[in-house]
C-alpha cells in the first residue's frame, strides 16, 4: 500500500522548486493533491508536469491573505470532499544586510514565511475538526531557524517563529489528532538562493560547512514530507527534522 493512498493533500509553494518536488512525492505516494502558487504561470507548467503522476488540481493566490487561504480550504474540499495532509511550503528569502534590511522587505517576510502558515493552518485544522478525521500539518522551516546566518535577518527571525508555531500547533491540536512538524533543511539545490543573487561562487565556499560536502536535492527534503505526512509518523508530533548533511553537527 502506498504511504498516502486515500489522502488528500494541499501544497503550497508548489509551482517549483521543493514545493513541486513535494506534490510529485505526495502523487506517487497516492493521495490526490491542490497545489497552490502566486504565479499563474507556475502553476500551468506544475500542473502539466504532475498530471502524469495522479489526481493534482490547481490554486492561484497569495496565502498570506485571509481569503485566499479560506478559498484553498473550500477549492480543496470541493475537489476532494476532504483535506487529510497540509505541506505549508510556500516562503521566501529576502538577502539585506541587518543595518539595510527595509520595513517592506521584513514585512513581506513575515507575511509569506510565517502569517501564511497561521492562516492556513488554522483553516486546515478546523476543516479536519469539522469533518471528524485527525491529519497532519508539515511546515516549511529551515536550518535558518536554528541558528543565525548574515544578511538573512527576516527570514532567519520568520523560520525561527516556524519552528515555535508548530510546537504551539503540535500542542493545542494533538487533542483532535493532528500531528504537526517542521521541516528544517539545509542548504538545498533549488532557485531560491540563485533568484536572490548568490552565486556559485559563494555556494562552493558554503559547502565547506557541510560535512557530506553537498547540496541537498528537493526529492530529499520531499521524502521527508511525505513521511512526516503519512501515519508511520503516527508518533511523531511538535518536532522540527532537521535534513542538513550534518551541517549543525559541526561547529
Amino acid at each position: 500500500m502506498l504511504r498516502l493512498e486515500g489522502k488528500c493533500a494541499i501544497v503550497t509553494g508548489a509551482g517549483r522548486g521543493i514545493g513541486k518536488a513535494i506534490a510529485r512525492k505526495f502523487l506517487q505516494e497516492g493521495a490526490r493533491v491542490l497545489i497552490c502558487d502566486i504565479v499563474p504561470e507556475r502553476v500551468a507548467e506544475a500542473i502539466a508536469e504532475l498530471a502524469t503522476y495522479g489526481e493534482v488540481r490547481p490554486f492561484v493566490g497569495d496565502i498570506s491573505r485571509a481569503d485566499v487561504c479560506d478559498a484553498i480550504v473550500a477549492s480543496a474540499v470541493a475537489y476532494f470532499g476532504d483535506i487529510h495532509v497540509l505541506a505549508n511550503n510556500a516562503g521566501i528569502a529576502l538577502f539585506s544586510s541587518f543595518l539595510d534590511q527595509t520595513e517592506a522587505d521584513w514585512d513581506r517576510t513575515m507575511a509569506v514565511n510565517l502569517k501564511s502558515m497561521f492562516l492556513l493552518g488554522q483553516r486546515v485544522a478546523k476543516a479536519m475538526i469539522a469533518h471528524g478525521h485527525g491529519g497532519a500539518i508539515v511546515n516549511m522551516a529551515s536550518t535558518n531557524g536554528l541558528m543565525g546566518e548574515r544578511n538573512l535577518g527576516a527570514y532567519n527571525a520568520s523560520k525561527g517563529a516556524v519552528v515555535l508555531l508548530t510546537k504551539t500547533m503540535a500542542v493545542e491540536l494533538a487533542e483532535h489528532n493532528i500531528r504537526v512538524n517542521c521541516v528544517a533543511p539545509g542548504l538545498i539545490r533549488t532557485n531560491l538562493a540563485t533568484d536572490a543573487g548568490v552565486d556559485d561562487a559563494f555556494l562552493d565556499v558554503y559547502l565547506q560547512k557541510i560535512p557530506m560536502r553537498r547540496r541537498g536535492t528537493p526529492e530529499e527534503v520531499a521524502s521527508l514530507f511525505a513521511y512526516l505526512a503519512s501515519d508511520e509518523a503516527s508518533f511523531i508530533t511538535g518536532d522540527a527534522v532537521v535534513i542538513d548533511g550534518g551541517q549543525l553537527s559541526e561547529e
